[in-house]
This record gives structure tokens, sequence and C-alpha cells, in this order.
């Protein structure tokens, strides 16, 4: 048992090294151990997809049908409808096929990662190629890859609740070797795959992988990244349930109806098994899940990983996002906004050409007292290393001519007092080259101005004036620091604070500010445009959070705490509940929260109606993310918990890309509504035709092998082809939608309606003209006509209120591909020899086709008229 030994014997045993394993023998073990993976249900072969096509009852009926028919006599029918079956079978398998494959890649983005020692350094790696005799580095809020004997911990806690039932943390140590018979909550060495690390960090071999784990041995599966449908794919294949019986119901009515009139048993069968299998909307779950995997690999173009594919269908629905300061709304890195010497602001970038006069010139001394007084330094690259602040400091000095490495060779330090919390300050000594000292002193203004003797330049600031200026940079959201310098003749006997940090000059302030991202603003303000809520969310300043609040338009001029759209943590732990939820949809700001108070907001908004987005990176924030209906963790900055607990996953931390994702959403969701009109409109055509013709007295316009290639034609490329569609120009100009709003809103249900019926009535009056004019072909033109609307349909259908003409009808290049191979083999069917026994038509005429055309092409034009009246009385 491994925590039965040391950690030296199991490295030993497993022939490994504290080194790590090399890169070669890293992938001849994961030849003989195989992946780190839990074994997961295996997908269904492409031939049982294939196969699964033919399982639905409706079809396996109209083949019988068709058989039967072929029985009597007639197998041109029997053939043609085989054929044509068979084709839609094709095509559903290629949905299905696309949409496993679309998760697939999914699942392979978000796959997690572990950190390890290869060949002695430190690499990520797909937690799925760990082997055993690994060397795998843990931090708190990081997921154990695998099950781990521990080398190191340094305080580290584990939170094995998921394995073992305990709800507290563990704490680890490496170095103790525990009694064989320990049961796996005692065994304190250990880390298993799946537990998640709370606080501290260690390190550990690998003893066992995927199902050997310990957790693979129970067959435990931790926070899959995929479960189940989604809500609107349930909705939909409830629908399609509902559908059906109407359908059956209707079809039963026609079959019942086309007896009393005269027609033949099998022919009538036939027409009404095939209507049922048009007209049941059984594809719609499998395209929407097309929809769904295709947007979110297009959402993770953007830099936005989907975790849970309903994630994507509720975007539209955000009505707030909560969003973290740092790194988000702004660029997590310091720089110098402003330098303030002599009652004056310097302008920046600045330039000291000559550093010589550090003696005596407090402009060059201030200028110095960045570069010097100051830990940071420049790689071999040129990338500044250290502090973020003092690499701002630095960057500041290096912008004006300042060179860090000139400048300590010219003026080298020999002795420094360290920064302390008590003084708040920090001094470096640096000697001249007339054997006298310079002492730099930086840190809080109020600490130095105490510490001054006087203030730099020929002005004479007072201190209450420079205590102003700080103030104000303050309120602009800086971080504010004084520098001050004293002449040193000699070095004091002993370095203590008390003989360096005194009489000093007070050279000026440095106001530093993590500034915002540059496209935060615009983004803030589509936001709005779109009736979604930003509220900020940080642990920083009150004042430093308005001041970045309001520059990127978050906060008002006038709003603060006093206008109760501001709220500090320590506000929100003394409000009760029901005051807050009172106070909640007001607040625009909360700072100096903890990020155990995020999940308090989210559930306070959601109380209130609202749909909330939160972001969040660390481990505390789990339980808001998990509670946020959209989870959104860091991608950079955030620890694997964070990530497993989220639905989405910024790779670029940037809150730009958040509103991206939800524009990205509204679209999907829009496209789908477009394929589900356009599907049902088509079924709705059909059925009122067949179903209306007897009650006429006319017969079935169209043959069950028409019916079918028409829904062969509606439930093809074209269909799929409106995913592709662009968003609409205005589409973060409109309120979110709510998460209960059915996919049917709107005026859809009216358009599905009118449009089938009005594709039937055109269809009703050319079969009535043309039997009265004596044509013989009227059935061939009927069949045209009815497909040829549909291509009309599918074109007008890509906007709801914007003119096609304006969007470009060339805009949707996959749909133009598919309309017009859809009318290619659309001809065909009339105009090839060959295939006009299987269709039953014959050739038309120029002016019979053109006639067809422009009868189909009345739906188009219908749907622009109705775009038009809707556009001019919205």
């Amino acid at each position: 048992m491994w925590h039965n030994r040391s950690a030296e014997d199991v490295i030993s045993s497993l022939n490994g090294s504290l080194q790590g394993l090399s890169a070669q023998e890293a992938a001849r073990r994961f030849e003989q151990y195989g992946p780190n993976a839990l074994e997961e249900k295996k997908g269904r072969s492409p031939v049982t997809m294939l196969l699964n096509q033919f399982r639905d009852f409706l079809i396996l009926v109209l083949l019988g049908a068709a058989l039967l028919s072929g029985v009597v006599g007639d197998w041109k029918d029997s053939i043609a409808i085989f054929v044509i079956v068979c084709a839609n079978a094709v095509i559903g398998f290629i949905q299905e096929y696309r949409a496993e494959q679309a998760m697939a890649a999914l699942k392979s983005i978000a796959a997690p990662t572990a950190t390890v020692l290869r060949d002695g350094v430190q690499t990520t790696v797909a937690s799925s190629e760990l082997v055993p005799g690994d060397i795998v580095l843990l931090e708190a809020g990081r997921l154990v890859p695998a099950d781990l004997r521990l080398i190191e911990s340094a305080q580290m806690r584990v939170d094995e609740s998921m394995l073992t039932g305990e709800s507290l943390p563990v704490d680890k140590t490496a170095g103790d070797v525990i009694r064989e018979q320990a049961s796996i909550g005692d065994r304190k060495n250990m880390a298993f795959k799946g537990t998640i690390v709370t606080y501290g960090r260690g390190s550990g071999v690998v003893v066992a992988t995927g199902m050997q784990t310990e957790i693979g041995k129970i067959a435990g599966l931790l926070q899959e990244n995929e479960a189940g449908m989604t809500p609107l794919q349930k909705r939909l294949k409830a629908l399609g349930k509902q559908v059906a019986v109407v359908v059956l119901i209707v079809c039963a009515i026609v079959f019942g109806v086309g007896i009393m009139k005269g027609e033949s048993i099998v022919p009538m069968f036939l027409t009404a098994v095939s209507l049922a299998v048009a007209a049941i909307p059984e594809a719609l779950p499998a395209v929407l899940t097309i929809t769904l995997a295709l947007g979110a690999k297009r959402l993770a173009r953007v830099q936005a990983l989907m975790r849970r594919l309903a994630a994507v269908e509720t975007l539209g629905s955000v009505t707030y996002i909560c969003t973290d300061k740092t790194g988000t709304l702004t660029m997590n890195r310091m720089k110098v906004e402003m330098l303030w010497h002599d009652g004056s602001v310097l302008e920046l970038p600045g330039s000291v050409p000559d550093v010589s006069g550090a003696a005596t010139d407090v402009r060059v001394q201030f200028w110095l007292a960045l570069a010097l007084s100051n830990d940071a330094d420049i790689g071999a690259d040129g990338v500044l290393l250290g502090d973020p602040t003092e690499t701002a400091l630095l960057s500041a000095a290096e912008g004006a001519g300042v060179s860090k490495q000139q400048v300590q060779r010219q003026y080298p330090r020999v002795a420094e007092v360290p920064f302390d919390s008590d003084r708040k300050c920090m001094t470096t000594i640096h000697r001249l080259q007339d054997g006298t000292y310079l002492a730099f002193t930086k840190g809080a203004v109020d600490m130095l101005i105490e510490r001054s003797k006087s203030i730099a330049g020929g002005r004479g600031i007072a201190a209450a004036e420079l205590m102003e200026q700080a103030d104000r940079m303050a309120r602009d959201g800086m971080r504010v620091l004084a520098f001050a310098v004293r002449r040193l003749d000699e070095l004091p006997e002993k370095l203590l604070p008390e003989t360096v940090e005194t009489d000093l000059v007070l050279l000026g302030l440095v106001g530093l500010i993590d500034p915002p991202r540059p496209e935060a603003a615009e983004a803030v303000q589509t936001c709005i445009a779109a009736g979604i809520r930003p509220v900020m969310i940080t642990g920083d300043h009150p004042l430093t959070a308005m001041a970045i609040a309001r520059r990127i338009g978050i906060l008002g001029e006038a709003e603060d705490r006093a206008s109760g759209h501001v709220l500090t943590g320590t506000d929100l732990a003394e409000m009760t509940d029901p005051v807050f939820s009172r106070r909640v949809p007001d607040i625009k700001v909360y700072a100096r929260v903890a990020p155990e108070q995020k999940l308090r907001i989210v559930k306070a908004l959601q109380a209130a109606g609202q749909y909330v987005a939160m972001t969040g990176d660390g481990v505390n924030d789990a339980p808001a993310l998990k509670r946020a209906d959209i989870g959104i963790a860091m991608g950079i900055t955030g620890t694997d918990v964070a990530k497993e607990s989220a639905q989405m996953v910024l790779l670029d931390d940037n809150f730009a890309t958040i509103v991206k994702t939800v524009r990205e959403g509204r679209k999907i969701y829009d496209n789908i509504r477009k394929f589900i009109q356009f599907n049902i409109t088509t079924n709705v055509s059909q059925v009122s035709l067949i179903f209306l013709a007897p009650f006429l007295g006319l017969p079935v316009p169209i043959q069950p092998i028409h019916i079918l290639w028409i829904n062969l034609i509606t439930d093809g490329f074209p269909a799929l082809a409106l995913s592709a569609e662009r968003a609409e120009a205005r589409i973060m100009e409109r309120p979110p939608r709510r998460p209960d709003e059915s996919i049917f809103a709107g005026s859809m249900p009216y358009y599905i309606v009118l449009v089938g019926l009005f594709m039937a009535g055109i269809v009703l009056l050319v079969q009535e003209w043309g039997i009265r004019s004596g044509m013989h072909n009227w059935q061939t033109m009927v069949f045209v006509i009815l497909a040829l609307a549909q291509l009309a349909n599918v074109f007008a259908v890509r906007t709801e209120t914007e003119s096609v003409f304006t969007r470009g009808v060339f805009s949707n290049r996959p749909l133009v591909y598919a309309v017009v191979g859809t009318f290619i083999l659309q001809l065909a069917t009339v105009y090839v020899p060959f295939l006009n026994p299987v269709f039953d038509t014959s050739p038309l005429t120029l002016p019979e086709l053109a006639f067809s055309i422009a009868a189909a092409s009345m739906v188009f034009f219908l749907l622009e008229f109705i775009k038009l009246m809707r556009r001019m009385y919205p």
C-alpha cells in the first residue's frame, strides 16, 4: 500500500525521481497504462447511428406501406419512397454525427490540466496524460488529477468530501507513514484523484491513474463536462410529442375523408403516413444540438469556453453581469498615471536627459527615486520583473530616459531599511560620486509628511496642500505614494528608521492606477443599451472602485455611497436580508467585498427576478459561480475549482468578451427560432394543403413521394444553413428575453399559421385553376410551387424585421449555396427524363416554370411586406 511506505521508497519502486520522468519515459508509460481517465460509456458507432434512423415507428410504418404498395403492383412509388427515406436517414445521420463530433471537440477543449515535472522542467499537460511516476505540483484551488503519494506539503488541506463524505478539509502531511489498514480518510500522506486542494501547496508522485484510482474503483464521476439535454432541447422534445398527436389525428382524418371521396386505400394510406413522417418535427432536438455545439465552438474562437451546452442557449436571458474589477474591467497591470512635484503635474512620459545633478536637483532626484528606491529589475528579454507597483515605477523612470542599469552603476545602493506595515515606507541609501549619500524613502503620504522637514521646490508648498492633492488623486482611483530624500554625509552607525527616515525633503507624489481596458467602456455601454446591468464587485477600496466605475460608465458622476449606488462589504455584513433585498436593484458597485459575500449578492438578485452572470477566479468564488445562472470563471487567473464550478470559462479574463458572448448567445437563440419557424411553417403548409383539399372537392394535390421529397429539402441543408446567419443589426438594443419565455414567443405562432395557410392557399388556387383549364401537368406545377415556396420562405425568415435586401441577399453564403443546389435538384425532378416516372412529373414549359417561380415568390414578398409594416409600426 502506497500510504504505508515513505515517499522516497515509493518513487524508487516506480523507477522515478524527484526531477520527474523524461518525456520519452512518460510516453512509454502512457502506452503501457493508457490515459488517466475514468471509463465512460462508449459513443455510438457511425453504423449504429445510421441504423437508428430507421427505428422511428412512423418510418417503419411508411416502409411497410411502401412494400405493400409494391406488392399490389406499384413498384415505382415503392422504390422511390424507399430511396427518399434512405436519403432522409442519411441527413439525420449526418446531423447526429456532427452533433456528437462537435460535443467531443468541446469536451477536449475543456479537458483539465495538471502541472508536472518532466525532464526536471515544470510544465503543464492534460490530466489524461499523467502516468505513474510523474511528479505533480499542487496548489490551492487545483483539482488533484490522479492518486498521489505526497512528497511535500506546506500547510496543505484537501477537500475529500466527494470521496469520503467528510465535510471539512483534511490536513495533509507528506512525511508520515500511515498504518496499512488505515481508511481512505485517514491516509494523510495521500491525495486522491478528483479531490480539491483548498489551502496551501504541495507535490506528489502519481501512484495510480484512471480506473486504478480510488474514485475509479468505485466508478465515481466528478463534475462531468456535459450532462443530458438542455432545457430548450427538453421543451422541443415535448413539443414534438404534442405536435405528433395533432398530426396523427389530422392524418387519420385525411385518410378517412380520402376513402369517403373514393380514393384507393393504399395510396391514401401512403399519403397519410408520408404526411405524418414529414410533419412531425423529430429532427428538431438533433438540429438544436448542432446549432448549440457549433455556437459554442464559435464562442471559443472569441475566447469564451462553454463548459455546459445549456449556457449557450441561456446567454440571451442575462439581465445582470456581476464582474470583478481587476483584470476583467482593468488591465491588471499597474502604471504611473500622474507625477506631482512642486505644485504641478509632470508630463508623462517625462524626459531626464542628464542624471548627473543628483546631488542638488530635486526634480532629478524625484526621477532617480522611482528607479533606485525600487526592487524591480529588467530581465534579459527586456521584460520588467518584480512587484506590479515597482515595475510600474521603473517603467515610468525608464520611459523618461532614466536607465536603472546606468544609475545603479552611477549611484550604487549601499544599504536599505526594508518596508514594514507599521511605518508604511521603505528606504534605500545610495553613494554619490563625492562620497556622500542620498537616502530615498517611498511610502504612504501621511507617514512621509510626518517625517519631512520641508517639501521640495521653490513654490513653498504647504503640507495641507500636498495632502489635498493626494486626496484628489485617490478620489480619481489612484494609489498614491510619496517620495522623499535626505542627504547624508556618512552612513549612520546603526541603520534604523529613526536615524534615516527623519528630516526628509518630500520630493512629490506618484499616482498609480490599474487602468481600465480600452474596450471596457464601450462594452459597458453595449450592456446598458441591451438592458443588462453591469455591476462591479471588488475587494478594492471604495474610492478606487468608484473612480474606475465612473471611467467606464458603470457609475454616474453623482452616484456614490451616499446615493445608495455603492456598497461596501462592511455595510453588506451589517445589513439584514430584507433591507438588502430592497436596496439591491440600485447598487452598481460593491467594494471591499469578500468572495463569500458574492453568493449573497447572487441570491438577492435572483430573488428579485434577475438572471445573473457572475465572474470569479478563486476557490471561495465557487459557491457563487455555481448558484449564478451563468457562472463565469477566469481562464488566466482562475483556479481549477472556479473553472469546474462555472458554466463558462473566460480565456482572456476580459469583460468585453462576456458582452461578445451575450451577443453571440442572442444570435444563436434567434437562429434556432428561425429554424423552428421555417421548419414548422413548412409542416403547416403541407398538412393544411392535404387536409383542406378534400373538403374543397379537390383531389389530393401531391403524392407521397412529393411530400417526402419536400421534407428532404426543408430538413436538409437550407434549414441548417440558417445557423450561419449573422446577428440582426439591433440585437444588442433590445431587452433580454425571460428564461421561461416560450420558443414561440412574440409573433411566431401567427407567422407560422399565416404563412403556412398562405402557401397552401396559393397551391390550392393553382390546383383549382389547372384542373378547370384542363392542364395535364397541374400536379407537377403544384409540386414545384410548394417546393420553391419553401426556398422563398427560408430566404425571408433570415430576419425578423430587417429587409433581406438591406441585409444583403448573398450575405449568408452557405444558405445561398444550399438554396441554389436545392433549386437545381428540384428542376431535375421535372426536366431529367428518367426522374419523371419516379416523381410522376412532366416537363413544364418556360411560361409554366416562370409562373410557378412567380407564385412561389409571393411568399417572399408577403413576408417582406410584413417586415416593412413592423418597421413602420413597431
